[in-house]
């Protein structure tokens, strides 16, 4: 007789490779010892004491069962081939590329490039720093202007902050009226459009080569290419609009300027454009690297990060994050950009493409870009439509009547082409890297068919290609004349300078890092790899919707999860930064006070506490901040806010507030905080840069607010990208989702949308499938697992360390959220270590430095997220102890305050293996003091960077090679 099986357990078909394990880094049982330190027996009693009960979410949150690695990675491969990937030629601002292996390989799928950190700690960060100034340099050189930031969002947002920008500027304007090309890119004219409402800008559409500038003018912007493909000679055009004492603003093609005289040459005050086209995937619109040059005496005004070189504490050279002082976190309401997240992984990726080619190779695409483009014109004029005789770069704009236009399309589709159709009455075709011979050969066969022709042959109109361009236009100049774009012509060479660059940084490759507010968690290769499916990565923004299902799947379901895991009735994709998410949600409030007929609430309640980009965002917004006082634990003044609510009652519009609060705190006033606000007309803005302490334990749209914004490049694993790519949609209360973002050239948004806020409709989506596999794979339980084991994780270091620096803000029954601040200020007052020195000194440990005296002075912010495991969380409080012990030492007089290893980190390779050391510690202190680091030294590549110095001797270019500068 068989036996009986009546006992046995039941066979659990779940897949036992389960991503929640992989993504949380401490071990159950580590979990527990640490639960047991802090005095409880479970992570559901440390979450019940530390999140109020009052917003305490009582259930589960309704999302699908959780995938594995390998059903999650199927899953978004069928929603990828859902997807239509067409020849496209519809132009407007994206154009296909290819992007050399060596660079997908190495950097955009490299997690030493994709996992770093905005590099505010320059000495740990100087290799990104080093291709960014590559980039600042490549832009000045393709524009002929003298200096460029180091990248912002997408041409669109480049257009809007060079306006805003020359606001500042131009002192002499007589008004805020600026005259815009109406051959602006559509997408780029709708951007302005918002932006420029909510500040009072007045923008003019029209011709700017026929209007009288005679008017009182601010500036001028022209594209040129322009959104048809036109060239134009902007020479009268300058001269006229600085008579007017206008400044001039052109949007252009970084390619195309390869070829043609580059608006600095031609007097132009500001140029601006995307560097996509250099190797970095059109993406469904995203993320891509823009760009904004300038004259030298408008670098203060400029928005975004500039790099610049400055000298190390022995002599040498460093590069940093130059003049920061511009920056929206330092000048809060005062700031005329609230841009926090550049685009610094795609920056990179275009600044190793221009490395890669050199100005040879790039000229030489560009002369076959636009040399098919002549052909493609000379076969049409056979055919006998007009395309134009007017200087071209790589597009041409076709009139047709409604029956040959049926014919083409019905062509084109026929042939898997897309066709630029947003003119009922022309075609447009954009030729790019990736456009053959074959392919210009099979567009004339499309157009024949529309003649009901026979197409000329490509050989029979090829001859036209070598046409020249009007001595005017035609560049002269050189440009990348530095050696850096001259030295890395073969793979093997481009991938040794890269590793050489990725060693130069600290990356999570190498260890945690624990800043606070910014949640340096795990990118997973899972998250990761559908990025580069062709599905996702080569779709043209504007396909036509028939083309583009699996994206719109994809978002219709990300949008429902994020929707279930905040509480809101509705949520937009489209901002594509935080600061972007800010300014949106702000603008939706603005737009339902209007709506309501009550457009004199302008008043925005910010804490004092606030992030920077708040105050920011908000006065972009059109609106006047207020500021509300913190109390000395850092919670929001209750008594204070009810005071400048009711002072401003018939003018309150908003209160935006950080939750939990940016001391790290789950404040238990925030429902009286959201009730006070609503009872005097206002809304309530939640910043969601904490969202990673509420996954499935609270829900902002259940305790009061009416708008949040999704870091989705914190709290949802899209990678930081070394200070971007970043997305930041926004999730809204029922009454608020009719306004959601719309945009001119794709169908988004709501019933009475605001006008667009990023360029492409759906911000960048190509990263957009790595919140979508997070979130698939965790799963409800796996995300309040996520926000638990962060609020463990910091509040067993905060204990660990809590007797050698005080930490200085806590919420009920002592506990802190998912990060806690700790105060370094007794250092100083001991032994003369500041909080710089802490920071310097941890990289001589291997770490990144938390963050640095914000939001209170002298003191450190550390958020260890949930995805780092016990030892590393150990490893970061023995460091910080060690550190401490450090001081004692000098505080006792055994180390001179001035000689002593916190007062002269970090130390470099170079330094400790130097033939003389004269400190009074030994070199093994200095490079090793810890244990681990025999098994591994990250080292970092200079001394500590002078930032006054390279603020009052700023080089933003390397117009010489970094070695000459150290000679010199």
């Amino acid at each position: 007789m068989p036996a009986s099986t009546s006992s046995r357990p039941a066979m659990d078909f779940a897949h036992p490779d389960r991503f929640v394990a992989r993504h949380v880094g401490p071990r159950p049982a580590a979990q527990l010892e640490m639960l047991t330190s802090l005095g409880y027996d479970s992570l559901d009693a440390l979450s019940r004491a530390a999140v109020p009960a009052e917003i305490a979410l009582d259930r589960d949150l309704q999302l699908p069962a959780p995938l594995s690695e390998a059903d999650c990675l199927e899953r978004l491969a069928d929603l990828a081939a859902k997807n239509e990937v067409r020849r496209s030629y519809i132009g407007m601002g994206y154009a296909d590329c290819i992007t050399p292996p060596p660079i997908q390989r190495n950097i955009l799928e490299n997690p030493g490039w994709y996992t770093q950190y905005t590099p505010y700690q320059a000495e740990i960060s100087q290799g990104r720093l080093e291709m960014l100034l590559s980039f600042q340099t490549m832009i000045a050189d393709l524009t002929g202007l003298p200096i460029a930031n180091a990248s912002l969002l997408d041409e669109g947002t480049a257009v809007a902050e060079a306006v805003s920008m020359a606001v500042g500027v131009n002192r002499k304007a007589k008004s805020a009226r600026f005259l815009v090309h109406d051959r602006v890119h559509p997408q780029s004219l709708a951007v302005l459009h918002t932006r420029a409402d909510a500040l009072g800008i007045e923008i003019v559409v029209g011709d700017p080569f026929a209007e009288d500038l005679g008017g009182p003018w601010c500036g001028v912007v022209v594209q040129t290419p322009d959104t048809d493909g036109r060239l134009h000679d902007i020479t009268e055009l300058v001269t006229r609009a600085h008579a007017a004492d206008a400044l001039v603003i052109v949007a252009t093609d970084l390619l195309a300027l390869t070829l043609v005289t580059p608006p600095g040459e031609l007097g132009a005050d500001i140029a601006v454009g995307s560097a996509q086209r250099f190797g970095v995937p059109l993406g469904f619109g995203g993320p891509h690297a823009a760009f904004l040059a300038t004259r030298e005496e408008h670098k203060r005004q400029m928005p975004g990060r500039i790099i610049g070189q400055t000298r190390s504490a022995d002599g040498g050279t460093a590069l940093r994050l130059a003049l920061q002082t511009r920056e929206q976190h330092i000048r809060r309401e005062k700031a005329t950009s609230n841009i926090c997240t550049a685009q610094v992984l795609l920056a990179i990726m275009a600044t190793a493409y221009g490395i890669y080619h050199g100005p040879e190779g790039l000229t030489a695409i560009a002369r076959r870009v636009r040399g098919l483009t002549l052909a493609l014109r000379e076969g049409l004029a056979r055919l006998g439509y007009e395309p134009g005789d007017h200087p071209v770069f790589d597009t041409l704009s076709v009139p047709v009547d409604a029956k040959t236009r049926a014919a083409i399309l019905d062509a084109a589709d026929k042939q898997r082409m897309n066709l630029r159709v947003d003119d009922a009455s022309q075609l447009g075709i954009s030729l790019d890297e990736t456009t053959s011979a074959g392919d210009v050969a099979d567009l004339l066969a499309v157009f024949a068919a529309g003649r009901g022709a026979k197409a000329p042959a490509f050989e029979d109109v090829a001859e036209a290609a070598a046409g020249e361009l009007p001595r005017v236009l035609s560049r002269h100049s050189e440009f990348l004349t530095h050696p850096v774009f001259h030295g890395y012509r073969s793979e093997t060479e481009l991938l040794r300078y890269l590793t050489r660059l990725q060693s130069r940084d600290l990356s999570l490759t190498t260890s945690m890092i624990p800043l606070g507010s910014c949640t340096m968690k795990l990118n997973a290769a899972s998250e990761m790899l559908p990025v580069t499916y062709p599905g996702f990565g080569k779709l043209h923004p504007f396909a036509p919707a028939s083309q583009t299902a699996g994206y719109r799947e994809l978002f219709d379901e990300l949008e429902a999860w994020l929707a279930e895991i905040t509480g809101f009735a509705a949520v937009s994709l489209q901002p594509n930064a935080g600061s972007q998410g800010e300014y949106a949600g702000m603008l939706v409030i603005r737009a339902w006070h209007a709506s309501r007929g009550e457009t004199h609430r302008d008043v925005c309640l910010i804490p004092a506490s606030a992030h920077g980009t708040n105050p920011a965002s908000a006065v972009m917004a059109g609106m006047k901040v207020v500021v509300v006082k913190n109390l000395a634990d850092g919670r929001i003044d209750v008594e204070d806010l009810k005071a400048k609510a009711a002072q401003h009652a018939d003018r309150l519009a908003a209160i935006m507030v950080t939750y939990p609060s940016t001391y790290g705190v789950f404040e238990s006033t925030i429902t009286d905080v959201t009730r006070i606000v609503h009872e005097h007309g206002g809304q309530v803005y939640l910043d969601g840069a904490n969202l990673n302490a509420q996954m499935g334990l609270a829900r902002p749209g259940d305790y009061g607010a009416d708008v949040c914004h999704l870091n989705l490049h914190k709290t949802f694993c899209i990678p930081h990208g070394g200070g971007g790519p970043g997305m930041g949609p926004i999730g809204v209360a029922q009454h608020l989702a009719p306004f959601l973002p719309g945009h001119p050239v794709v169908a988004t948004g709501g019933s009475e949308a605001i006008g667009p806020v990023s360029a492409a409709p759906w911000g960048s989506s190509s990263i957009l499938p790595i919140s979508y596999a997070y979130i698939r794979m965790m799963g409800a339980e796996g995300l309040k697992l996520s926000s638990q084991v962060a609020i463990l994780n910091a509040n067993y270091m905060a204990k660990r360390l809590e007797n050698d620096f005080p930490v200085l803000f806590r919420g009920a029954h002592g506990l802190c959220a998912h990060e806690f601040i700790l105060d370094v200020r007794h250092l100083e007052e001991e032994a003369g270590v500041t909080v710089e020195d802490v920071a310097k000194r941890l990289m001589d440990y291997g770490f990144h430095a938390p963050t640095v005296s914000w939001p209170v002075p002298g003191t450190i912010m550390i958020e260890p997220t949930e995805s780092e495991s016990r030892a590393e969380c150990d490893r970061l409080c023995d460091a910080l102890l060690a550190i401490r012990q450090e001081s004692r030492r000098v505080a006792s007089g055994e180390w001179p305050k001035d000689d002593n290893p916190l007062h002269n980190a970090p130390h470099t390779a170079r330094e400790v293996t130097a033939d003389t050391w004269s400190h009074p510690y030994t070199r093994e202190t200095a490079a090793f003091p810890a244990p681990w680091l025999q098994e591994h030294k990250f080292w970092p590549s200079v001394k500590r960077a002078d930032s006054v110095y390279g603020d009052r001797h700023l080089i933003v270019c390397a117009c010489i090679p970094t070695e000459a500068y150290a000679e010199a």
